[in-house]
């Protein structure tokens, strides 16, 4: 019998068995090491195979709170399984609270959630397209939840770019192996993550109730978001006008570089502010390696993001192509001395509509780790050359224009 052959579960349902024995959800090796910075302990996941089962495994060790906020919480597997796993965690008695964003989750119900609700859990829809929900509000429908946040028991944190969706599954386990990076961490951060979470949480919860209905079961133990980090690990967020706001950070940082700059980004489409930071890197002499989707899954903003290749490479950054499944991670590594993992995409929807969320490290051995890793993906990936790329049809030019002059407009 092959690693492939079919067997059956014992109800006459076929299946197939692999090698490993396994579930997805089962197999809990990482391959990176923990990382203590300051006071705070971090490491990176890599694709769902490492990411899945360490959010799993959290959630099954919770023994007080569970927050979850995600932007796509997929009808397949990954979301029932999770879904599942809070249900399971809420039936004894746990906080489980969950907000997911009716855009990015669109092929779920409220019924998706009933188990989880049944359970005692709480599930708030942010910003709901229907004006059959009673939150529905037409001002409010381009705005949109994109964080992907797992907080446990104050404890342990996740951050980054996968969603609870098939697409992040291996291929062996029915998905589509999209490479994508989440941190995971521990110490003071995670007190800022839970922190954030409950800023939204209050804000879906709340708003349509009157001031004096507010329940007082709301945490009062929340840490403040100081407008200045702390620690050498913190979080950032979009729409934030104070100094942990993520595109400062990014300009601030980018400034600063001195050695190298390397951007693993899903939907680069960076404004003239970020272009002209990155194109004064490379005039100090910073070395600029930005790593893009050879196909993106959303065919605009892949004609957006070529359109402005001709310019970046002339200004001496280098683009490279990542061969393979889709590149949807959003991860700056610079001078191997900081780095930043989250949500966030170089483009005007995560700038100005979303809400995002990073967590920076300041630190060396880390950062070196992060950048060794996007070595290696540099080196499977396919570098654009110049003078190839401008041989490229007319036509196509034309459609990439075009792409690019509505980016604000999606």
């Amino acid at each position: 019998m092959n690693d492939r052959d079919h067997d059956e579960d014992g109800r006459g349902r076929s299946y197939l068995r692999y090698g490993d024995p396994k579930d997805w959800w089962e197999r809990t090796e990482v391959s990176g090491p923990w990382f203590q910075v300051g006071t705070d302990e971090v490491r990176l996941l890599r694709d769902g195979v490492e990411a899945f089962p360490a959010m799993l495994e959290a959630i099954e060790s919770a023994e007080r709170e569970i927050l979850l906020e995600m932007y796509w919480v997929g009808a397949d597997a990954v979301g029932t399984r999770f879904r599942d796993a809070l249900a399971a965690k809420a039936k004894k008695g746990i906080i489980v609270r969950v907000i997911y964003d009716a855009v990015g989750s669109l092929a779920i119900t409220p019924a998706f959630w009933e188990p989880l609700v049944d359970a005692g859990g709480e599930v708030r829809e942010y910003h709901p397209v229907s004006p059959l929900r009673p939150s529905f509000q037409f001002a409010l429908m381009d705005q949109r939840d994109h964080r992907k946040i797992l907080v446990v028991d104050r404890r342990t944190g996740f951050t980054g770019g996968l969603n609870l969706a098939r697409p992040w599954l291996a291929l062996e386990d029915g998905g589509e192996a999209w490479r994508d990076d989440m941190i995971q961490v521990k110490g003071h951060v995670v007190e800022e993550l839970r922190t954030l979470f409950y800023k939204t949480w209050r804000r879906v919860w709340f708003r349509n109730l009157p001031h004096e209905l507010v329940p007082m079961s709301m945490p009062r133990d929340l840490v403040p978001l100081s407008k200045r980090p702390t620690g050498r690990v913190y979080v950032l967020a979009s729409l934030r006008r104070q100094r942990r706001n993520l595109m400062r950070e990014y300009l601030s940082r980018i400034n600063a570089a001195t050695k190298s700059i390397d951007v693993a980004n899903s939907y680069f489409i960076p404004d003239r502010g970020v272009r002209n930071a990155l194109f004064r890197a490379v005039l100090r002499g910073v070395r600029v390696r930005v790593l893009v989707p050879s196909k993106s899954d959303v065919a605009v903003v892949q004609f957006a993001l070529e359109a402005m290749y001709e310019s970046l490479l002339r200004r001496g950054i280098d683009i490279y192509c990542y061969a393979g499944p889709m590149m949807h991670a959003k991860t700056v590594v610079i001078d191997d001395r900081f780095a930043m993992i989250g949500s966030y995409n170089l483009d005007e929807r995560s700038r100005a509509k979303n809400l995002e969320v990073n967590i920076a490290v300041e630190d060396t051995a880390f950062a070196t780790y992060a950048r060794k890793w996007f070595d290696r993906d540099v080196a499977g990936a396919m570098r654009i050359d110049l003078y190839e790329w401008r041989a490229r049809p007319l036509a196509r030019r034309g459609i990439e224009y075009m792409a690019y002059a509505l980016r604000k407009l999606w």
